[in-house]
């Protein structure tokens, strides 16, 4: 398993968990929704990866991570609280600085 399968899943794995936990502690189906979605979309990530498709695994990693980190500053300005946004934005970040060396690890060299 390569380094953007990996990150792949765990950043899924998470962001799945946390969207359960929003609901479970605040009854917030947006959070269950987006959590949902955005760690099913993350595992796909990987699964297309895993599969031979890199490039379109890595890129759908790398929108999906960046969109959670955008969401979650504003949810963190918006709301001042540093949980769950700061862990959700930190994994983010790692997870997009991760998938991005990975993609550019398989890109071919413009000559």
């Amino acid at each position: 398993m390569n380094l953007g399968i990996a990150t792949a899943f765990a950043y899924g794995i998470l962001t799945f968990v946390g969207g359960l936990i929003g609901y479970a502690k605040a009854q917030s189906k947006a959070s269950l929704i987006s959590g949902s979605v955005s760690g099913l979309l993350l595992i796909l990530s990987g699964i297309l990866q895993f599969q031979g498709q890199q490039s379109a695994g890595l890129i759908l990693g790398v929108v999906v991570a960046t969109v959670l980190v955008i969401v979650f500053i504003s949810r963190l300005i918006k709301t001042r609280k540093m949980m769950p946004a700061a862990l959700m934005i930190g994994g983010g970040i790692v997870a997009f600085a991760l998938l991005v060396y990975q993609l550019m690890a398989i890109a071919e060299p413009i000559v």
